[in-house]
């Protein structure tokens, strides 16, 4: 490509560099790729802020799950260095009182020495039901737990409990704007990517078949044809 554009993605919730490989050699034709490190700050203005002091000046940002809320505080703090951007398996709204309760209780459990079992307790919400017994799945989930490690988890999770509304912000996104989920996301519901992409201004929406909350290795080829779309058109 002419001029490639800086692509900048943001994994989520205990999720590492991993979660993109799958599609990184697609997206990498179209430009320079850099993983976001969202690991070190427990708000989302820090995590946005510490992202954009290591990002290239004007960049085509992409976030999954809680990469999302951070793409959205990136948003907020400095729209005009985001070119395109990428909303997958992700949502708008604030936590609510019952989710902030269950990611206390996971909190807790990790700091008590369960981590890996509160992996495990995930894991059936991150993949599309018929992948339940998928052992490499199962692995990869562990394997970026390991990479971020327990501090890092607790963390994120103070954060994502933290995080602001961002529906009233959807209307006055005016980049190219790509929105991505799963037929089956059952930790993250298409109905809330259909919400954004109905409010934010010429939004594509994808919905991918056979598909739960992790579509970039559970839908490899349909995650980069997505991605490549939106990064050329």
């Amino acid at each position: 490509m002419d001029n490639p554009m800086p692509i900048l993605l943001i994994p989520g919730l205990v999720s590492s560099p991993r979660i993109y490989a799958p599609v990184i050699p697609a997206l990498w034709r179209c430009g320079p790729v850099t993983v976001a490190n969202h690991i070190r700050d427990d708000n989302m203005g820090a995590i946005a802020r510490r992202i954009l002091a290591e990002a290239p000046p004007r960049f085509a940002l992409a976030g999954h799950s809680m990469g999302g809320y951070i793409a959205f505080e990136i948003m907020r703090q400095a729209p005009e260095r985001v070119a395109r951007l990428a909303l997958i398996n992700t949502q708008a709204r604030p936590d609510t009182s019952d989710a902030t309760e269950r990611r206390r209780g996971m909190m807790a459990r990790a700091k008590s020495g369960a981590y890996h079992e509160v992996l495990d307790e995930l894991f059936p919400g991150f993949v599309h039901p018929s992948r339940h017994d998928d052992a490499s799945l199962r692995q990869l989930v562990h394997d970026m737990g390991d990479d971020i490690g327990v501090d890092a988890f607790l963390r994120q999770q103070t954060a994502v409990i933290g995080r602001p509304d961002s529906r009233p912000a959807l209307a006055w996104i005016r980049c190219p704007t790509l929105v991505l989920s799963g037929d089956q996301d059952n930790t993250i519901p298409n109905s809330l990517s259909i919400e954004m992409a109905s409010n934010i201004p010429d939004a594509k929406l994808v919905i991918l078949p056979h598909c739960g909350h992790m579509p970039q290795p559970e839908q490899p080829q349909a995650t980069a044809a997505a991605l490549v779309e939106w990064l050329e058109a």
